[in-house]
């Protein structure tokens, strides 16, 4: 009875291989972030140049590390699902978290100027990717003038979004801050097709302080002003956008209070 029990564990352990090899196989031609992560408006013959580029599916644990920061760059990566956070060390040892890429973000764009990344990828959730080899991109890009175009707007739209983020983020008060950093998960979750009400937060109030450039105590009193005044619902680190328009005022007109 324990060898059949062992043998049916075996099978079992290889059907759940077997199975999580075949979602692997599934093609960009039939994933769903396709126009959000390379929104290409390819037809059907370049749309299956660029399904043999990705190379494969790659499942990353939380705690693990995609990639670190002097890495050479091998391959882009696109989130397929999960959170990570990209953070740079100083030289006297502070980290400075300088983005949250989510499902349907491509990750390893600032390295392509020095072919080396400047930061460290890591997963804050169970997340799966799909990684690009660089080098035969750079030759489909060519290839393809119509991929090249969309490819130099997603760079410059991605340039642009951190840039104007972080110069409103650098003009605002805490409590904006904090709303801010609300409005702009929303907002992201919103351009998927995801419900943008309710916002899981992978990251810890810490992580959200250091990207923000708050400190750990001044994050929890915003969040908690901010819940007291209406705006939000807060259960652990789920996060429910009450009054959506309110919050969007918020940012827009200011506090009412200092």
């Amino acid at each position: 009875m324990k060898t059949s029990g062992f043998l049916n564990d075996r099978k079992m352990r290889r059907m759940a291989v077997t199975s999580f090899e075949a979602s692997l196989r599934q093609r960009c031609s039939n994933c769903s972030l396709r126009e959000i992560c390379l929104p290409l408006g390819l037809d059907a013959e370049e749309l299956g140049k660029l399904d043999d580029l990705v190379k494969r599916r790659r499942r990353v644990f939380a705690g693990q590390h995609l990639f670190r920061a002097g890495d050479p760059l091998q391959s882009l990566a696109a989130v397929r699902a999960g959170f990570f956070k990209i953070y740079e060390v100083s030289a006297g040892g502070h980290e400075q978290i300088t983005a949250f890429p989510m499902e349907g973000e491509l990750m390893g764009l600032d390295a392509i100027s020095t072919d080396a990344h400047r930061g460290n990828a890591v997963a804050l959730e169970d997340s799966e990717v799909c990684e690009i080899p660089f080098t035969r991109l750079e030759a489909l890009l060519s290839d393809l003038p119509r991929l090249q175009h969309q490819f130099h707007k997603l760079l410059s739209g991605a340039i642009a979004s951190d840039h104007g983020l972080m110069m409103v983020l650098g003009t605002m008060t805490a409590e904006l801050k904090v709303a801010a950093f609300l409005l702009n998960l929303s907002d992201r979750l919103g351009a998927r097709g995801q419900p943008c009400a309710i916002i899981h937060l992978p990251m810890s109030r810490e992580e959200i302080g250091n990207y923000l450039g708050l400190k750990l105590e001044t994050v929890s009193r915003m969040f908690s002003r901010l819940r007291d005044d209406g705006l939000i619902a807060t259960e652990g680190r789920k996060t429910e956008i009450l009054e959506h328009k309110a919050l969007r005022d918020l940012c827009l007109q200011g506090p009412l209070r200092a």
